[in-house]
């Protein structure tokens, strides 16, 4: 086993090692926050640099109407979008995948899908899967339907709404 000689060591090590820790914490605490706390009124500030405030010129947001984008959109381009829903969606009537079917989805009423559990929000939403409604949707679905199971981050170009949308309508009758 260990003497008493050994033990003593031990001891006085760790010891030793605990002072040289506390004297080296109160050291650096004396050197980075010394002369009172802060914001205590004692100080003042050293320079000020003064600094010219710029008038905000405001920017106006462009309206996009998706009736006058769906006048020029291509249905091409929508099919290629969609490949960015074809995760959670079917084209296929009455195949429900994570997400409804978009069969005939364009003018369709908002949240009635046979075998599809909508969450409430859209289950309640009322109106048709119109152009507006479907743009806003996929712009951003949970800023238009707080709630919604969709958990996709939204499509931000107009055009690439106008033309899924395009797209949709020629899916079912």
């Amino acid at each position: 086993m260990f003497d008493t000689m050994t033990m003593t060591k031990i001891l006085g090590a760790t010891c030793g090692s605990l002072l040289v820790f506390l004297l080296g914490s109160w050291a650096a605490e004396l050197i980075y926050h010394g002369g009172g706390g802060h914001g205590d009124g004692e100080h003042q500030q050293a320079y000020v640099i003064e600094v010219e405030e710029e008038a905000v010129e405001e920017v106006e947001v462009a309206v996009v109407d998706i009736n006058e984008m769906m006048a020029s959109a291509d249905v091409g381009k929508g099919e290629k979008v969609f490949s960015k829903c074809k995760a959670c969606h079917k084209l296929e009537d009455g195949a429900n995948g994570t997400g409804p079917h978009l069969y005939s989805v364009v003018d369709r009423p908002i949240g009635i899908v046979d075998g599809f559990a909508y969450s409430e929000v859209l289950a309640t939403k009322g109106g048709e899967w119109d152009a507006e409604a479907l743009s806003g949707f996929l712009e951003d679905p949970r800023g238009w339907a707080p709630g919604t199971k969709m958990g996709f981050a939204g499509l931000k170009k107009p055009a690439d709404r106008a033309n899924i949308i395009a797209y949709l309508a020629t899916i079912g009758g």
